[in-house]
């Protein structure tokens, strides 16, 4: 076998978008994306808000910095995102007792209430993703995500050691 059958020319390669694991992802996760929006507009809850939201439901009063990592948003979005949820009255940021340079965001009575509301719908978004297929295929499903998850992170975290 000859260096060039190993080593295509890009313009030799072919890819197309029903085979592309990527774009099918990329796809599906717009898809549920617009719907959850849809199903959660109601609660004047916007998706940026519900990464966040849906983090502090589970640790309330993380930092701006570990909220941003939690949710892997750029640090100035996740502030535009406190600013925005602090308004409606949904979090309070309150300066960090140990660190004064840092504040700490909590969730207020309406945003706890939040959760109520909308958690059931998102369940029924994914529920609808996922009709007709059964529990091995969603474990499954679930599995096959996650080797994907961790083969690119992987990848990635090759790349931030050679830097």
């Amino acid at each position: 076998m000859s260096a060039k059958d190993q080593n295509p020319s890009p313009s030799s390669v072919e890819l197309p978008l029903s085979r592309s694991v990527g774009y099918q992802i990329r796809t599906t996760h717009r898809l549920i994306q617009r719907y959850l929006q849809l199903r959660i507009h109601p609660h004047r809850v916007t998706l940026g808000m519900w990464y966040f939201l849906r983090v502090l439901w589970n640790e309330d009063g993380l930092t701006q910095r570990e909220l941003s990592n939690r949710v892997g948003a750029m640090e100035p979005t996740t502030l535009s995102a406190i600013l925005s949820m602090e308004n409606r009255g949904l979090v309070k940021r309150v300066r960090d007792s140990h660190d004064r340079r840092k504040w700490n965001i909590f969730l207020t009575s309406k945003g706890r209430k939040l959760k109520d509301l909308t958690l059931p719908l998102a369940a029924d978004v994914v529920n609808e993703a996922v009709a007709g297929f059964s529990e091995q295929e969603i474990d499954l499903l679930l599995k096959l995500l996650g080797a994907i998850q961790s083969n690119i992170g992987a990848r990635l975290d090759e790349f931030d050691t050679q830097d």
